[in-house]
């Protein structure tokens, strides 16, 4: 048997052999002779690389059982609230006393009703947003009994996942929502036997709203495995019912298509509008059907219009950056309306993460001395992104490496996958609602344009989206003065053209006091207003629209300060749409009026292409 010393002078002799075979032999181009050691190496980073890989197709493979959410970061979050209250015997003791004096409460109601005494006061009202609960049915026995004892187990998990001393504010968050997300699964509005409206419809009705609920279910099921858009949604057109407003694509590189509306008054205002819409959906909810597309709004009263539409990424499109969307996209489109509007400036319009990009492109500007825009209008856009609302809950280190993951596969983020993780924000609303509306009561919604819009998504790029959620979401970085554009940083504080800046009341992307931080990041004259509505809706809000409200004050650089709570009470509420004074404000904004453009450049290299709505907006 060899020693270990004997086996060393084998290996040393052989090693010895084998350079005295290569020696004098040339080294194939390209390529220097590697030492034994060399070989280690190179085969322990081709390991590396391999368990890599191994470990990212595991997780890519895991996400699409999860809709994208990453289990390691629901553990994480799970276990740091669990230790919190197993060292908090303090919280346990009122948990428990929450606990009996709720029983208490629930038995003297339930013992009112079994004695049948006239509308006893009920235990706990429901939140006002939630409409789960308010048809009069559930006023009867023992389905308020019912509903009351969800309610209260629902407030007592709300207390007991929040409050905990040590635990941080991300997984606290975290656990709140998991929680109510279990919750929800089990509310009694979402069974048949426990739902009074759905059980007196049945009867009424001998049982044909199941019928017709189960034709819903199944229908649904097969578009959805085919592949096509929810029933109603093809009577929305692109380019026929929707994104309708007559113009041209006068400009079109590997990721935008821009288009130039054909101008219905005899004279325009001096400035051209650029709008930057969010990429994550097609750019058409800002023109829908006519008689709440924003498009012919603005064309009708005089203003030039140009549009960016996004391409619908796909795998080859995995490395576009955020630098690609800002220089192939905004500073490309800015460029073809100077060459069509010559010597005139501009007003730049972003909206939601379009906006978030043009106010990255207008500090970069701002920075370079290019005053090329006039003024800039943020819809529903947010610059800082500490308080962003409930998507935060699934923005943190393990979280987004595991849709980096996800995307890396694919090259991109599906929509599918994006739409689950909205659908979970708002799951009442999106999802239990439409199994009680549709596969119990058997009833349809009507589709309308914005819900078919809502239908018509698109994909993220893997580079951009990674980039996007690091340097915004999770790193603030253009809040706190690090972004990068240029190799330089940028500051929305460098921006002095005038701002105005929209938010919405009930806004789950971009909640409107996110928004409102505009006033501590930027050094400019800044109008707000705040809309009733939501993300989209309260946007789309032509005249006309019933119920539509909004507030609206304008403060001068170097004012002092007014916090988000105080102006919302000292700022008289109107009535009516947003629109007419936004476009009063753009007017004022103008500097004259001028006959209108001619529809591209002709003669050059930027001739009129097709007409709108184009063909990147049609891609799938």
């Amino acid at each position: 048997m060899d020693t270990p010393v004997r086996t060393r002078q084998k290996r040393a002799s052989r090693l010895e052999k084998n350079r005295a075979a290569t020696k004098g032999r040339s080294a194939p181009t390209g390529v220097e002779p590697c030492s034994a050691h060399d070989y280690w190496e190179r085969d322990s980073f081709s390991s590396t690389a391999f368990f890599d890989l191994t470990d990212r197709a595991l997780r890519a493979s895991l996400s699409r059982f999860t809709l994208g959410l990453s289990p390691r970061a629901l553990t994480s979050a799970y276990l740091d609230w669990a230790t919190g209250l197993s060292y908090a015997s303090g919280k346990r003791a009122q948990l428990m006393d929450k606990a009996f004096r709720k029983s208490l409460k629930f038995s003297d109601f339930a013992l009112s009703r079994s004695m049948h005494r006239t509308d006893p006061a009920g235990c706990i009202e429901p939140l006002p947003q939630d409409r789960r609960f308010r048809d009069d049915t559930w006023k009867q026995f023992p389905f308020d009994l019912i509903y009351q004892s969800f309610l209260l187990s629902q407030q007592w998990w709300h207390n007991a996942t929040t409050g905990v001393k040590g635990v941080s504010g991300q997984h606290e968050r975290v656990v709140e929502f998991a929680a109510r997300q279990w919750l929800d699964v089990f509310s009694p509005s979402n069974f048949l036997l426990t739902n009074p409206k759905v059980l007196k419809q049945t009867a009424e009705q001998g049982g044909q709203n199941l019928i017709r609920g189960f034709q819903n279910y199944v229908e649904d099921l097969e578009r959805t495995l085919s592949g096509q858009r929810p029933e109603g949604a093809e009577n929305f057109a692109v380019g026929h019912d929707v994104a309708a407003t007559p113009g041209k694509v006068v400009f079109r590189n590997r990721l935008i298509e821009l288009i130039q509306y054909e101008p219905a008054t005899k004279s325009v205002k001096a400035e051209p509008l650029l709008i930057v819409p969010a990429w994550i959906m097609k750019y058409y909810i800002l023109d829908l059907s006519q008689q709440n597309s924003l498009v012919k709004f603005l064309v009708d009263r005089g203003h030039t219009v140009f549009m960016i539409s996004w391409k619908n990424p796909d795998p080859g499109d995995r490395d576009l950056s955020m630098d690609d969307y800002q220089q192939l996209g905004i500073m490309s489109a800015l460029e073809a309306v100077n060459r069509i509007v010559p010597d005139r400036h501009v007003h730049g319009v972003g909206y939601c993460l379009g906006g978030t990009l043009l106010a990255i492109a207008a500090a970069a500007m701002a920075r370079d001395d290019d005053d090329r825009f006039k003024s800039l209008t943020f819809l529903a856009t947010q610059i800082d992104f500490e308080e962003a609302g409930e998507l935060t809950l699934f923005i943190n280190e393990e979280q987004i490496a595991f849709l980096e993951d996800m995307m890396w596969e694919q090259g991109f983020l599906d929509t599918h996958q994006m739409a689950g993780t909205f659908q979970l924000l708002r799951s009442n609303d999106l999802i239990w609602s439409k199994i009680v509306q549709e596969y119990l009561l058997g009833e349809r919604n009507q589709m309308n344009d914005l819900m078919a819009w809502n239908t018509d998504a698109t994909r993220m790029p893997y580079k951009m989206h990674s980039e996007y959620l690091r340097h915004l979401f999770l790193n603030n970085d253009l809040a706190e003065g690090r972004y990068i554009v240029d190799r330089r940083p940028v500051t929305v504080s460098d921006i002095r053209a005038p701002l105005f800046v929209v938010g919405t009341e009930r806004d789950h992307v971009a909640p409107w006091r996110s928004v409102y931080k505009f006033h501590l990041l930027t050094d400019a004259d800044i109008t707000f207003l705040l809309t009733s509505g939501g993300h989209n809706a309260g946007i789309v809000s032509e005249p006309g629209h019933r119920g539509r409200t909004f507030r609206v004050s304008a403060a001068k650089a170097g004012d002092p300060y007014i916090g988000p709570r105080r102006w919302e009470n000292e700022t008289p509420v109107q009535e009516g749409s947003w629109w007419p004074e936004w476009q009063q404000w753009l007017a004022d904004q103008s500097s004259g009026e001028s006959a209108p453009p001619e529809m591209g450049v002709h003669d050059s290299d930027l001739p009129t292409l097709q007409d709108a709505p184009g063909s990147y907006v049609l891609q799938q």
